[in-house]
Parts: C-alpha cells; sequence; structure tokens
C-alpha cells in the first residue's frame, strides 16, 4: 500500500511496536535503539504538524490565512495539505514538544530548532508551514515560506538534513500522489508546495515537487518503484516557469532523465505562470492544459540551444548544428537519436540530412575522448561567426577584389573593389543573364506588375545583381526612350560597363514577332518563378524551425504565406 520495499515494511512496523529484529545470514540492521530514536523524531514531527495547523486557525496567523485565500486555497484545501502556521516567538514550539515530554538532545536531532549561546530555539517563526512527508506519510519535515517583511530570513526555509528528512531523497505531495502516481502511470514534477496544492486540486493527482533542490537520482530511484518503470509505459512531466531560470532547471533535468525507461516531457507556460498562477487566472482546465502540452524532453532541449541563435542566416544555422548536435550525441538511445537527428535537420530547415548525422557523429566522438572535466562536446571558440547576418553581396565581392589585388581583407590602406565580370557558361547565372537580357532588349515585355516583380527578385550572381540595380534605379520611365542603355549604363561600376553593351548586343535565340513574344514572356516568368521557389523554400525552413506552440501567430502567418505563393506560382505558370 505504501509502495516501500518488504524489508523497509517490516523495519517499519517493528519500529511502531518496538521490536527488535533479527536478520538472516548475519545481516545487520538498525539497532533497536536506533529505531526508537527514529520513532520518537518522527513522534516530535507529527505533535509539531498538530500545533502548526492549530495555530493557522488564530488570529495571529491572519497574513498566513490571506497568503493562501490570494492564492485560491480554502481552509479546506490547507486541512487536506495539513497548512500550518509557526508563531512569531522564540520558543513556543518549543515549550510545546517539552510539554509533551520531549528533551533537548530529542529536539536537537529534528531540525525544527537552531541552536545560540542561551540554548535551542524555534527554527520556523511567523512562517506559512507545509508539513513534508516520506512516501509512507510520516512527516519528516517542513517547508516554510516567509510572511512578514521583518523576517530577514529567506523567502522559504526547510528542515535541514537531520536522520528523517534528505532533501535529496523527498518529494513534497509523494504520500498523496502515490496512489494516482502508480494508477496513472503519471508523475509530474511542479517547483513549489503551492504548484502542488494547484494541481491536485484541479485534479492532475499525479503532481510532486523536489524540496529545495534539483530532481536527482535518489527521487528518480523513487519516482521509478511507483511508477512500475520496466517499459512498458509511463510518463514524467516535468513543469518549468517559461524564464531563463525554468529552462535551465528543464535543461539540467535532461541530464537525469535518461535514467528513465519511461518517456519524459516538458511542460512550459510561455507567459511564465507556474500551476498556482494558472489555476488563480483561468481555473482548473488550464492547469489540465499546460500538462496536455507537453513536449517530449529531448525536443524541448534541443530547441532551447536553438533558440540561442539566428536561423534565419547561414552564420546562424551553422552555429546552432555545432551547440545542437552535442545535446543529440548525449541521448543513450540509438534509435533516438537517429530519430533527433533527423528531426534537427528538420528544425534547422537542412535539405540534407547527412550533415546533421556527421556533425552528431563527431559530437559523440568528442564526447567519449574528450578528457574528464573539460566540456566534451563543445564548440571551439571562434567555430562560428555567431548572431550575425550575412555579409551582403557588395561586402563579399569587395573581399573577393581585395585578395584578387594580393591585399588581404582588412589590411591598412586604400583599395578599390573590382567586381568580377560572370562566366557566361556558368549554370547558376544563366537565368539571371538571360532574363537580363530580354530587359535590356526588349524592355516593354515588364509591365508594371512585372516591373515590380523584377525589381524584388534576388539576384545572386554579383555582377548581374548590379545591372539589375541599375535597371531600377534607371526606372520604367526611361525604358522606352533612347537614352534607356545609357542611363543603365550611368548606374554601374564602370567596369560592368561592357557587360551591360555585352548583354544588350547578344542576340535573342528567337525570330518573328511572336515567337519573340513568347520567349521572353517564358523568361520573365521561368525568372520569377524561380525566385517563388527561393521564397518558398525560406519560409518552409523557417516553419521547420519554428514551434507551433511557443508563436502560434507567426506559424499561422508562415502557412498563409506559402499558400500565397504557391497561388502566385501558379498564375505564373496558367499565364505562360
Amino acid at each position: 500500500m505504501d509502495h516501500i520495499s518488504f524489508s523497509e515494511a517490516v523495519e517499519k512496523l517493528a519500529g511502531r511496536i518496538g521490536y527488535e529484529l533479527r536478520y538472516e545470514d548475519g545481516g545487520t540492521g538498525p539497532r533497536r535503539e536506533d529505531i526508537g530514536r527514529r520513532q520518537r523524531l518522527l513522534d516530535a514531527h507529527k505533535i509539531a504538524g498538530e500545533f502548526f495547523r492549530q495555530q493557522l486557525l488564530t488570529p495571529a496567523a491572519a497574513a498566513g490565512r490571506q497568503f493562501l485565500a490570494e492564492r485560491g486555497f480554502d481552509r479546506d484545501a490547507a486541512e487536506h495539505f495539513g497548512v500550518g502556521f509557526a508563531p512569531q516567538g522564540w520558543d513556543a514550539l518549543l515549550k510545546h514538544l517539552t510539554g509533551k515530554g520531549f528533551s533537548h538532545d530529542e529536539l536537537k536531532l529534528t531540525g525544527m530548532f537552531s541552536e545560540g549561546q542561551r540554548g535551542i530555539y524555534d527554527r520556523f517563526r511567523g512562517r506559512l508551514i507545509w508539513p513534508i512527508r516520506d512516501i509512507a506519510g510520516d512527516t519528516v519535515g517542513f517547508g516554510a515560506r516567509r510572511l512578514f517583511e521583518d523576517d530577514q530570513g529567506p523567502k522559504y526555509l526547510n528542515t535541514p538534513e537531520t536522520v528523517l528528512y534528505k532533501k535529496s531523497q523527498v518529494l513534497y505531495g509523494i504520500d498523496l500522489a502515490k496512489k494516482s502516481i502508480a494508477s496513472k502511470r503519471q508523475l509530474v514534477v511542479v517547483e513549489g508546495y503551492t504548484d502542488v496544492m494547484a494541481c491536485h486540486l484541479a485534479g492532475v493527482d499525479t503532481a510532486v515537487a523536489t524540496c529545495g533542490t534539483a530532481f536527482g537520482a535518489d527521487h528518480i530511484k523513487v519516482s521509478r518503484r511507483l511508477l512500475s518503470d520496466d517499459g512498458t509505459g509511463g510518463e514524467v512531466v516535468f513543469t518549468f516557469d517559461g524564464d531563463a531560470a525554468g529552462q535551465k532547471a528543464a535543461l539540467k533535468a535532461f541530464d537525469e532523465d535518461q535514467r528513465f525507461v519511461a518517456q519524459t516531457f516538458v511542460a512550459v507556460e510561455p507567459s511564465g505562470a507556474d500551476p498556482c498562477e494558472l489555476r488563480q487566472t483561468k481555473g482548473d482546465e488550464a492547469v489540465h492544459a499546460l500538462i496536455r502540452s507537453r513536449r517530449p524532453l529531448f525536443e524541448f532541449a534541443i530547441r532551447s540551444t536553438l533558440a540561442k541563435f539566428d536561423l534565419s542566416t547561414v552564420e546562424g544555422r551553422v552555429s546552432g548544428l555545432r551547440a545542437s548536435a552535442p545535446v543529440v550525441a548525449a541521448i543513450r538511445d540509438g534509435s533516438t537519436r537517429m530519430g533527433y537527428s533527423q528531426e534537427l535537420a528538420g528544425w534547422l530547415g537542412l535539405a540534407d540530412p547527412n550533415e546533421v548525422l556527421r556533425a552528431v557523429k563527431n559530437a559523440e566522438r568528442r564526447l567519449h575522448t574528450a578528457p574528464e572535466g573539460k566540456g566534451a562536446g563543445r564548440t571551439q571558440p571562434g567555430a562560428a561567426v555567431g548572431h550575425g547576418q550575412a555579409p551582403a553581396h557588395g561586402q563579399q565581392a569587395h573581399g573577393q577584389a581585395r585578395a584578387a589585388q594580393g591585399a588581404p581583407d582588412g589590411a591598412a590602406g586604400p583599395a578599390v573593389a573590382v567586381m568580377a565580370r560572370p562566366d557566361p557558361r556558368d549554370p547558376q547565372g544563366r537565368m539571371e543573364r538571360e532574363a537580363l537580357e530580354v530587359v535590356l532588349q526588349q524592355p516593354g515585355f515588364l509591365t508594371p506588375g512585372n516591373w515590380q516583380h523584377f525589381a524584388a527578385t534576388e539576384f545572386v550572381v554579383p555582377a548581374y545583381k548590379a545591372v539589375q540595380q541599375a535597371i531600377g534605379v534607371a526606372g520604367q520611365s526611361q525604358a522606352a526612350s533612347s537614352q534607356w542603355l545609357e542611363a543603365v549604363r550611368e548606374n554601374v561600376p564602370p567596369e560592368l560597363g561592357s557587360l551591360v553593351a555585352e548583354l544588350a548586343l547578344s542576340p535573342l535565340p528567337a525570330t518573328g514577332e511572336e515567337t519573340l513574344a513568347r520567349y521572353c514572356r517564358d523568361i520573365l516568368r521561368r525568372l520569377f518563378e524561380l525566385q517563388i521557389t527561393r521564397l518558398k523554400e525560406e519560409r518552409l525552413g523557417a516553419l521547420q524551425r519554428m514551434d507551433p506552440a511557443v508563436d502560434p501567430a507567426g506559424y499561422q502567418l508562415l502557412q498563409r504565406e506559402l499558400m500565397e505563393l504557391e497561388v502566385a506560382r501558379r498564375q505564373l505558370r496558367g499565364d505562360g
């Protein structure tokens, strides 16, 4: 019933009746006096818990009752969770427990008292109190929340480490949640006492919280026993605030996650609200919605890493891959690791998943070969450009020109950037060259609508891009005049003047007015369709990198833009 082992159950019952156990095969167990002392400490905690609950009803505890009411907790809720109040005096609990027959030496072992020059005094004073119970329901410690401004102590003060209380092993709410965890095979880990209360009252009765420490290996042992974590199902859901601290906590959980066989998830409220605030402002359903929004912990860890980079740039994607590959490489299960390698390619918008697989393999090797404590898997300083935008075509051309002249880029002294003439046989620039030939020789085919499309088209060959920009500066109004070509030549770098002439004089592969018109329209249509294809690829890459749960409006906007681009592409084909 208590989900403890057989030997633990026997020892627990023996402690209750003071029975001395004898262990077979020379085994050792707790001595009779140790069992008796433990029971005395449990008794002291039980009596203290009752004392604190009674104090919550007194006039002095008005601030505590107000605190609970403001968070949506009534008297029944306080009684259900055993919430109490520690009086502001120095020895109220001390007097109560000594009056029940406990000695000062015994009380020193409970963690409920501090010690000064004049002896021991109450550790918890003027605070709201939560009893922290073990899986069997015995109170082993307390958590205390500051209520008054003159209290100089921390916001939350817990019992220190004692014979009973080991913070790396206790989970607040485990006594109330254990049956539901076992039957539903779900464990929800939240961050605080009030979050546990809010979840249980909202119907998420599998919620527990750690007590001032990270969710660690000992917590996992307890959880796995309750979940029957044998690979046949079950889930663990970590809930964290949406702020940086919450994300850091979630990523820390990633380190321990793989000790579970059950699947692990993260549920993060984008607004930063915790379950208590959600229930208070939006009701019980909002708490359920938070748990339903859970995402696999691996996905959260990878996407949180990618969020640090500008994935709309080549440099950002490269840096994002370098940073996230070690996260994927740390996944122990080979099939899961392969699956997330493929997902990462999509989130980065990479057409070739093999690039990610190679990066993950390299990160795996670094993880296995890095000296201990050296931070395996990190990218080297300077290995990535970071978040900056890619240099403009003109900047690239300028650097290339300086290199061609034998000067290192960034060297002192003046340098003239010379834009190289493109090779007319280069397949990458062929479409751009043919389109420029049409526009320079037959500008009349550029209707007002087509003129806007032409100006918006992203040329990739620097020299052809310069000519395109010069056409835009010359303007549609001059296209019909005899000064058209001269106006274009005046707006290109001097070294490209002959290129403009070459493009204007190259014979178009069409004879006859009708054939020429069809050729010109076809070239422009293909140019515009190529631009639409590029834009669609950019939007698809951005869509793959975006998390719809985090930015639903942005996700829908990208989907609409993709639909509009597809409509435009079909219209172009229809016109052709």
